[in-house]
């Protein structure tokens, strides 16, 4: 796996995800001011709640916008000697299934696919995140994840 690559689709996948905010605060925006919006009755909430959709959408952008500021603080093509934010983790489970994931400052949950492997986004406020922090390659790490527990191996670091 190469971390350069997985980096580049991450920050695709982020800016991919602005731009869908920002399109979805113009929509919400132009909806919010339209005419027809206008309220017609002191029952007809329409525009007060277009308002509300558009202010959460502005926020959206926003929380993008922190997020590839975030990102682009943290990514880099060294080794890390341990398990830490912008680390590249592959690690394999009891039934040697390999599994990758990237350390994000945020974003946990987003995923991209290199190469027909999927590289999940955690946080280390994630609980894999935090089982997993402080780990160098070769440490096994125990897991509880719904109601069982799981042993995972950490196989290499990038």
């Amino acid at each position: 796996m190469n971390k350069q690559h997985v980096i580049e689709h991450l920050k695709f996948a982020l800016e991919r995800k602005l731009h869908e905010a920002l399109e979805a605060a113009d929509s919400a925006r132009a909806d919010a001011t339209h005419e027809q919006s206008a309220a017609e009755t002191q029952y007809d909430s329409l525009s007060i709640e277009s308002g509300y959709l558009a202010q959460g959408q502005s926020e959206r952008v926003d929380q993008a916008h922190h997020a590839i500021l975030a990102f682009e603080h943290i990514f880099t093509v060294n080794r890390p000697a341990a398990v830490q934010v912008g680390a590249l983790v592959e690690l394999a489970d009891e039934q040697d299934d390999h599994h990758w994931f990237f350390i994000g400052p945020c974003e946990g949950g987003l995923k991209v696919t290199l190469d027909n492997k999927e590289v999940r986004v955690i946080t280390q406020a994630a609980p894999i995140g935090q089982a997993l922090s402080g780990r160098r390659i070769g440490e096994e790490v125990e897991f509880h994840f719904n109601g069982t527990t799981q042993w995972l191996e950490v196989l290499d670091l990038l």
